[in-house]
C-alpha cells in the first residue's frame, strides 16, 4: 500500500482545480459571488454598492460569517475524527447537496431566484471554507494553497528570477519547487476554466462534477490511509 505523500501532486491538483472551478460556477452563475476566494467578495460588493444594484450587494459580504463558520467548523471536526480526509468527504457531500438543490428547487432555480441561488452558494461557501480549513491544518498534505494562487503566482515569480540570476542554471530544490506551484496554479486555471464552460451550458448543475470528483477522491484517500496520529 502506498504511504499518503505519494498522492500529495494528484491531491493538490484535485483540490486546487475544485476550487476554481468552483469559484467559477459560483460567479458566474451565481451572482457573482466568489466561493473559494471569499475576499473577491469585497470588490464585487463594492462595485455593487455604487450602483442601481445596491440592496443585493448587501449578500457579498454574507459570505464571509459563512465562511468564518465553516472554518471553525474544520477546525472543530479535526479534533473529533482520526482521519484527515474526512474534512474533504465532507466538503465533497457539502458540494453534492448544493448540486441536488439545483434540482430540489426547480421553481427557485429556473425563476432565478435570489434566494434559492443565494442558498446553493453560501453551501458552496461552506464546502469550500472546510477546505481552506484543511489546507491550513494540514499543509503538509498539498503543495501549497489550493483556493487561493496569489501566493503560489508571488513563488512563480521569485523561482523563475533565481532561475534567471543563476543563468538558467537549475539547482533541484528550485525545479522542484516550479514544478509544484505550476502543478498547483495549472489545476486551479483547468478548473476555472472546465467551470465557465458548464456554467454557461447548465448553470449551477455544473457543481455535480467537482462534488462526484471530490467525493471518489476523499473516499479512495480514507480507505488507503492509516491514522492520522
Amino acid at each position: 500500500m502506498k504511504e499518503p505523500k505519494s498522492y500529495i501532486g494528484l491531491l493538490t491538483f484535485l483540490l486546487a482545480s475544485v476550487a476554481g472551478y468552483c469559484d467559477t460556477v459560483t460567479f458566474v452563475s451565481g451572482k457573482s459571488i466568489f466561493s473559494a476566494h471569499v475576499t473577491g467578495n469585497f470588490i464585487v460588493f463594492a462595485a455593487q454598492a455604487i450602483s442601481e444594484n445596491h440592496t443585493s450587494s448587501w449578500l457579498q459580504l454574507t459570505t464571509f460569517p459563512v465562511f468564518v463558520t465553516a472554518v471553525m467548523a474544520g477546525g472543530w471536526l479535526s479534533g473529533q475524527v482520526f482521519n484527515r480526509y474526512i474534512l474533504l468527504l465532507v466538503e465533497s457531500v457539502l458540494l453534492l447537496l448544493a448540486a441536488f438543490a439545483t434540482c430540489i428547487l426547480p421553481t427557485w432555480y429556473n425563476l432565478n431566484s435570489v434566494n434559492g441561488i443565494y442558498l446553493i452558494v453560501m453551501i458552496v461557501v461552506f464546502a469550500l471554507g472546510l477546505q481552506n480549513a484543511f489546507g491550513k491544518l494540514y499543509s503538509q498534505e498539498t503543495h501549497g494553497p489550493t483556493t487561493m494562487m496569489t501566493g503560489n503566482v508571488t513563488q512563480v515569480a521569485l523561482d523563475l528570477w533565481n532561475l534567471f540570476r543563476s543563468g538558467f542554471t537549475i539547482e533541484a530544490s528550485l525545479k522542484e519547487s516550479i514544478q509544484k506551484q505550476f502543478f498547483t496554479i495549472g489545476g486551479f486555471l483547468l478548473g476555472c476554466l472546465l467551470g465557465a464552460l458548464l456554467a454557461n451550458l447548465i448553470a449551477l448543475k455544473a457543481l455535480f462534477l467537482p462534488s462526484l470528483a471530490l467525493l471518489i477522491c476523499s473516499a479512495f484517500l480514507l480507505s488507503t490511509t492509516k491514522n492520522n496520529i
